[in-house]
């Protein structure tokens, strides 16, 4: 029983830590825009700044592209979901 527990905290724990990591990464706008000088090596959130000009914006390929990039982290949320919930209820158990 015990190590049971203690492998379902492990799990939830590693769960977190691998959807804030990846977040984490997946947002990084600063980093990459002070250390890549090629726009083919631009992570998604560099990339979309870009697409962003001063005129003649094309809000419709922009909002297309914000689309496409909110799928990933959804993805691996939803992914993750029970781990990360059931981490959360855990905490308020008494056990």
């Amino acid at each position: 029983m015990i190590t049971r527990n203690g492998l379902k905290r492990i799990y939830q724990r590693r769960a977190r830590y691998a959807v804030f990591t990846f977040l984490g990464v997946w947002n990084d706008f600063l980093g990459p825009l002070i250390y890549l000088n090629d726009q083919e090596m631009y992570t998604v959130a560099l990339a979309l700044a870009t697409l962003n000009r001063r005129i003649g914006t094309e809000w419709n390929v922009l909002m297309a592209a914000n689309l496409v990039a909110m799928l990933p982290p959804l993805l691996i949320y939803f992914l993750a979901q029970r781990q990360l919930i059931g981490g959360i209820a855990s905490v308020g158990l008494k056990g």
